[in-house]
Parts: structure tokens; C-alpha cells; sequence
């Protein structure tokens, strides 16, 4: 009880900014009585004169503290770790021979080639019917052309772009292909630092900011011979699709959002602006924009990229992911960008294959039952994957989604860490110019963490422990749950404990906007998720559809 007082005290010293001899001067036996009150809790006027030297000792720290300053990249020492009790991760890696077609062809219009898959890019790129260099002109020129409609580019990187494009083209001329991205444009998230351009993380008050380091998920894309031709926008800091210029549109509905935090690289893929796009979620930031939009996305497992370079927002529910129009598009950059970095503490080595040939029928798949709710159209998107599945000889299994714990109360755990993240922005008074103010907005989440007591964190990471174990025992017998994407409370539930998602686009809904489908995997289990979800995509073809007003054929 006594620690929980404290923090109160301390978080109210950070938010009105009182040294701590202020503070001191202005603590009194009755309001620590009333603090108490504030925090559940009630002591005797002995215990109240007991602690006031301790409070005053801590409120001195605090004071110390703030005088510090922690630069935003300076992450906590403890690090979050999702493996349950006596988990064994796959070290076993193999290089996945990727399947790239022979004999694709130039198309009457060009134009569509802002569709072309990257397997038929990587096709095209080497048989040389045509260059690294014209893919990145067409796709900076539909970034150009559609950018300002859909609101979704933060920054061009055209002059990177075009360097990097014609030495990718010397190298394929001279017979050196570093794989499937070789040659190949593509987008990130804008809360990825790259040296040379703005990285404002969808905020105002770091609209301006020029970072002088490039991170490392760009690093192993640049190694990989991708080309990154924009920056793409997300909802500021991380929530939503508002950001410091406008408001991210999705490609089906322009006079909706796209959705977030992703919002930029899931319109711009989903609109043909780039063939693939880099995004990050903390809870929903790629399930939900790769809804909205139509595409396909991969929240890989945490600990499997490394987030060093990207904003923090929460140190241990932050993931990095791809975002394209398939599971296999989704598999080549995840091969790319997974693995090990000296700069990230939270990574954990693990190995990957995939493999599109896979018996699906060997497959142990479950679903959430409960969760598949009847439609009164008739007409049931999520059923029919489930029917997909049982066509292409996949037995399914019912799976009870019952976990008890209080879930939505963890939600502490991503407020405190995003309030620690942004303090300097919450004392500093800049959290005024953030475009969005109200109550479910950044500025008073933040505002209000300062009222979440140490004690209370660090008991919500005990019960996320607890979580953890249920949601092993859960997955033991099973490579992969089916679950509608928003249904029950299963997406913070992953996102806590760290499992690896492949959202899906399976339909329209009676309004005629895309819907999707989550396949949900064992920690580390990317590849059986991939390969699943790859043999549906054949079979269903949802992918292939594309907003009417982007597509060159209309």
C-alpha cells in the first residue's frame, strides 16, 4: 500500500512539474489522506506521519530523475520475454527456395504492372524486360499521382530511391541477384528513422525531426537490394489514421479512413502505390488497417524483428511486420527482415521455412467457436473460410476461447509504457499541438497513466504471465487458430502475449467494404501460419481484388 502512495506522489510531481522542494513545501497530512482516498486506500493519521519523510526522500529522486535527460531511444532495463515455462524455440533454419515464375510478361498497359505481385516483379527484373530504375520511376510517379488523394505519404525518398535502384540494376546486369526483393520499390511506416528524411511519427510536434541513424529493419531491406521509395504516413504516435497533415484515406471509401496506426502502408499497398509496405503494431496497427483496406498483413512474434530505429510506444508489446497483398508476399519480406540485432535486447533467435507445398491436411487447425457469429444475410464471410479449409482437407477443431483473466485491465501495461515513452512530451506542455485532444486521445492517456501506481504495472505483468501460460495451454495441440479478426477480446489477448497474426482480406460486407479473417500461430510459428494461410489465399483468390478507382483496368 505504501509503494502505490508513493508513485502517486511521484507521478503528481511530473505532471505539474514541482521541483521537489515545492512539492515538499506543499504536502500535507491531509492531502496524502486524500491521495489515499484517490488510490483505494485508507490510512491512520500515525501511518500518514510515518511516511512523510519517505515521501518526501522519493519525491527528491523523482526530482533527480527529471533533471536527467533520457534520450527517446533509451528503452527500460527489464526486458519483456513471452516464452511460457519450459517453450523450446526451432533454431532450425533453412533458406526457402522462393518460387519465381518464368516467362511473365510485360503487360499492353504498363499500368498494371502497379499490381503485379513481387514474385512477377522479381520475374521481370530478371529476364530484364525491365529495370530496377523503371519500376521505381512508375511507382514514385503513382506515389505522386494518388499520394495527396489518399493522404498517405509522409515523405518521398526519391533521390535515395533512384540511386539505390541503379545500383541494383549494375548488379543484375552482372549476373548478381541478392533474392526475391532484389530491385524491388517499397514503403515504410513513418515511425522508422532513415538518415536524410523526416521521420515526424505522424506528429506535429516532430513534424521537423531528422534522425541521424537509419533502422535496422531498412538496413536488412537495403542489404536485401529493396528499394525504399516513401515514407508512409500513420496516425500520430501511433494511434489511428490522423496525422499531423490530414487523415490517411482507405482506396475502397476515399471519404473514410484507412484505419491504424499502418494507416499509409496498408492504403498504399492496398491502391497500388508500392508493391509492399513495412508497418508496426502495438495492438491492432496492422490487423486493423489491412482490414479496412483489403490487404494482407503479418504481425510476426515478439522478439522476431528487431524494432531498433522505430519509435517506441511500447517496449514490450511494440512488433514489426509486413504488410502486401499475400501471405507469400508477406513470407518473403518477414524472411527478410527477421533475425538477430545487437541493438535490440528483445530479440530471440529462431528459425524459419516456408513452404507453400506443405500438407495442410497434416495440419492440426483449430477455431474459436463462439466467435464465428451467424449472419442474417446468409451470407457469412468467416464461415466460408471455414468451409475453404474443410474443402482443401483441413479438419478443423473446436477451440473454446474462455480465458478468465481480466484481460482489458492489462491494458495499464501499454498506457504506463506509452506515457514513459512520451514524457518528455507530457511535461514539456507539446502534447498541445497534437491534432487530436480528446478523451481517447494520446494527450490524456498519457496524462492520466501518470495516476497508474509502479505497484499496479508490475502486478499487471505477473497476471500477463498468467496469461501467457493460459494462452499455451490453449495453443499446445494446435498449429494455427481461425478467428474473425475483431471478435471477443482474442486481439489484445495476442497482442500481450505475443503471437503471431496473418490477417487476411476474405469478402465485402453488405456495405460493400473489405472484411478479413486472423490466423492465429504458436509463438515462433510463422511458417506453418504463412503456409496455411498461402494454400487458402489460393484457393479463395480474395487478394486479387483491387479499389476500383486505382486500378488500371477501370
Amino acid at each position: 500500500m505504501l509503494k502505490g502512495k508513493i508513485w502517486f506522489f511521484l507521478c503528481l510531481a511530473f505532471i505539474t512539474g514541482f521541483s521537489a522542494a515545492k512539492m515538499q513545501e506543499d504536502i500535507t497530512m491531509d492531502l496524502v489522506r486524500k491521495a489515499g482516498v484517490l488510490l483505494g486506500f485508507s490510512f491512520p493519521e500515525n501511518q500518514i506521519t510515518m511516511m512523510m519523510p519517505m515521501i518526501r526522500s522519493h519525491m527528491q529522486s523523482a526530482d533527480a530523475l527529471r533533471t536527467l535527460e533520457i534520450d527517446h531511444a533509451i528503452p527500460p532495463a527489464l526486458t519483456f520475454n513471452p516464452l511460457p515455462k519450459n517453450f523450446q524455440v526451432s533454431s532450425a533454419d533453412r533458406a526457402t527456395q522462393w518460387d519465381i515464375p518464368d516467362h511473365v510478361v510485360l503487360p499492353e498497359n504498363f499500368d498494371q504492372i502497379a499490381f503485379y505481385s513481387i514474385p512477377e516483379l522479381a520475374s521481370l527484373l530478371r529476364s530484364r524486360l525491365v529495370t530496377s530504375e523503371e519500376l521505381t520511376i512508375f511507382f514514385l510517379q503513382r506515389l505522386k499521382k494518388y499520394g495527396d488523394t489518399l493522404e498517405c505519404v509522409a515523405a518521398l525518398t526519391e533521390a535515395r530511391a533512384l540511386a539505390r535502384a541503379r545500383l541494383a540494376d549494375q548488379e543484375m546486369d552482372a549476373g548478381i541477384f541478392r533474392g526475391p526483393l532484389h530491385g524491388i520499390p517499397y514503403g515504410v511506416k513513418d515511425l522508422l528513422a532513415v538518415e536524410e528524411y523526416p521521420t515526424s511519427w505522424g506528429a506535429k510536434p516532430y513534424k521537423d525531426q531528422y534522425l541521424d541513424h537509419t533502422a535496422t529493419v531498412v538496413q536488412k531491406l537495403d542489404e536485401a537490394g529493396a528499394i525504399l521509395v516513401a515514407k508512409l504516413t500513420l496516425g500520430a504516435l501511433a494511434m489511428g489514421d490522423v496525422w499531423h497533415s490530414g487523415q490517411t484515406r482507405n482506396p475502397w471509401n476515399l471519404e473514410q479512413g484507412s484505419s491504424g496506426s499502418s494507416a499509409g502502408s496498408a492504403a498504399a499497398v492496398s491502391a497500388g502505390l508500392v508493391p509492399f509496405a513495412i508497418g508496426s503494431e502495438t495492438l491492432g496497427s496492422i490487423v486493423s488497417p489491412s482490414t479496412r483496406c483489403g490487404v494482407t498483413g503479418l504481425r510476426p512474434t515478439f522478439g522476431r524483428v528487431s524494432r531498433w530505429g522505430a519509435m517506441p510506444l511500447s517496449w514490450s508489446m511494440d512488433k514489426i511486420g509486413p504488410i502486401a497483398r499475400s501471405a507469400k508476399e508477406c513470407a518473403m519480406v518477414f524472411d527478410v527482415i527477421k533475425g538477430s540485432d545487437e541493438l535490440d535486447n528483445s530479440l530471440i533467435e529462431a528459425g524459419f521455412f516456408f513452404d507453400p507445398l506443405i500438407d495442410i491436411s497434416a495440419l492440426r487447425v483449430g477455431y474459436f467457436h463462439q466467435l464465428f457469429t451467424d449472419d442474417d444475410t446468409g451470407i457469412n464471410p468467416d464461415k466460408q473460410v471455414l468451409a475453404d479449409l474443410r474443402a482443401l482437407g483441413v479438419e478443423l477443431h473446436k477451440v473454446d476461447w474462455n480465458i478468465q483473466l481480466p484481460v482489458h485491465a492489462l491494458r495499464i501495461i501499454l498506457h504506463a509504457e506509452a506515457a514513459a515513452a512520451f514524457d518528455e512530451l507530457t511535461t514539456s506542455g507539446r502534447d498541445s499541438l497534437l491534432v487530436s485532444q480528446d478523451m481517447n486521445a494520446w494527450p490524456n492517456f498519457f496524462r492520466a497513466a501518470r495516476f497508474i501506481p509502479a505497484v499496479e504495472y508490475i502486478n499487471a505483468n505477473r497476471v500477463r504471465y498468467m496469461l501467457i501460460e493460459e494462452m499455451q495451454k490453449l495453443m499446445a495441440d494446435y498449429h494455427v487458430i481461425v478467428t474473425p479478426s475483431f471478435a471477443g477480446n482474442q486481439l489484445l489477448v495476442t497482442n500481450l502475449t505475443g503471437h503471431p497474426c496473418l490477417v487476411a482480406p476474405n469478402g465485402f460486407s453488405d456495405a460493400g467494404e473489405p472484411v478479413s479473417i486472423s490466423f492465429i500461430g504458436n509463438l515462433f510459428g510463422e511458417d506453418t501460419l504463412l503456409a496455411l494461410a498461402h494454400a487458402w489465399q489460393q484457393h479463395s483468390q480474395h487478394h486479387q481484388t483491387r479499389p476500383p478507382y486505382f486500378d488500371p483496368l477501370n
